[in-house]
């Protein structure tokens, strides 16, 4: 299963479309057996769901997220993570052990990118 997680450094980023890059995990049996990064290639409507499918992405998980990313994702089949904040390898395995739940998290604005997570 490949998981992306919009990232601050090892953190998870409080909004998906504004965050420094894509961790992008590898789990198979329970663990996680690949990580790598992938810069933010910008942020432009529609453009990132749609970028994160194209590597086979089947989980997103971010601080929040705007709803027409979240629509996407839907209409794509990826499963869409929103609340989670801390280590991003933390948040991974949380969700690997069924134990971190979205908080279905929905940015209306865009100006408050710092804070969107805390809805």
């Amino acid at each position: 299963m490949k998981i992306a997680v919009a990232s601050e450094g090892r953190m998870v980023a409080q909004h998906f479309g504004h965050c420094e890059r894509f961790t992008i995990y590898e789990a198979k049996d329970g663990k996680i057996v690949m990580r790598q990064f992938i810069e933010n290639p910008g942020h432009k409507p529609g453009f990132l769901p749609n970028f994160l499918n194209g590597l086979g992405v089947q989980v997103i998980i971010s601080g929040g997220m705007g709803e027409g990313a979240v629509e996407i994702f839907n209409e794509k089949g990826i499963q869409v993570v929103t609340g989670a904040s801390g280590d991003a390898d933390e948040a991974v395995q949380k969700f690997i052990e069924g134990s971190l739940k979205s908080t279905d998290s929905i940015c209306h604005e865009h100006q408050h990118s710092d804070s969107c997570g805390g809805h």
